[in-house]
């Protein structure tokens, strides 16, 4: 690169993709609030991330909401503030890598020359989990989760049908998904999944107006009906919550790791 495009990219911002969490804004990171409240511009999806996780941002700073915007347009006001040598804060809901349209963001930026970087964030199914107290894993039941979604108007891959994926009997977390209750049902139904299987539908997770109600999978489509649950609800199947399990080995007197010596064990 020749010495003038150096000293040229060297002076322009930088873009940073945060993740906004669920909607609470205590759940920013440090970092995400540190850029949001740097940047020359931030850029926010109104429909999915509340304002008031953005209010850090400096005084006078523009915040605009993306929710009605193109692609093309989004880009063009992050690269105008760039090349005057402003940071953009681009600000996501949960975590930009999960259905965050990441990818064709950067490719212009690249496109570009434009320095780009990722701040992870909390995202829904965790959240959710959080605010239910409950755990994706229980140890000799189920300790893998599953983050899908139902096919709508973004087909999915064969492979990735979630009949097939809740085949496996692991935590499944399904996003993006409540207009489409019904065919999930059928779906989980369908690859196996216990008719009394617990399913927390989870809308609004971190909002004031959150709402958290248990169900099963043979009674979801009903549920998502009755409590108008078609927008910004995850739902986690959890085949081990009815279930008692086995305790966690890390604490248990007779287990030993790194850190202790079994109860039972000869000192060494």
């Amino acid at each position: 690169m020749p010495e003038d495009d150096i000293v040229a990219a060297e002076r322009m911002g930088m873009v940073s993709f945060i993740g906004a969490g669920p909607g609470d804004p205590e759940l920013l990171t440090v970092k995400g609030r540190r850029l949001i409240s740097e940047a020359a511009l931030v850029l926010y999806a109104g429909s999915l991330v509340p304002a008031a996780v953005v209010a850090c941002a400096g005084h006078g700073v523009p915040c605009i909401d993306s929710a009605p915007m193109t692609l093309t347009e989004c880009h063009a006001l992050v690269r105008e503030t760039v090349f005057q040598g402003g940071d953009v804060a681009r600000v996501h809901t949960g975590d930009p890598s999960l259905f965050g349209a990441l990818r064709e963001q950067t490719a212009l930026l690249e496109k570009d020359g434009i320095r780009w970087q990722v701040v992870p964030g909390v995202t829904a199914a965790c959240a959710a989990a959080a605010a239910a107290g409950v755990s994706f894993s229980v140890p000799e039941i189920t300790q893998s989760l599953i983050i899908t979604r139902q096919e709508g108007r973004t087909p999915m891959p064969e492979r990735e049908r979630i009949a097939l994926l809740a085949s496996h009997g692991t935590s499944v977390a399904v996003y993006l998904s409540g207009k489409h209750a019904a065919a999930l049902q059928a779906e989980l139904l369908s690859g196996g999944v216990a008719p009394e299987t617990p399913v927390l539908c989870a809308r609004q997770v971190g909002w004031p107006s959150q709402a958290l109600v248990w169900t099963t999978v043979e009674k979801l489509s009903a549920c998502v009906e009755a409590n108008a649950m078609t927008r910004q609800t995850v739902f986690l199947i959890l085949p081990g919550e009815a279930r008692r399990g086995t305790p966690s080995r890390l604490y248990a007197p007779s287990f030993s790791h790194a850190c202790r010596q079994a109860a039972n064990e000869a000192p060494k």
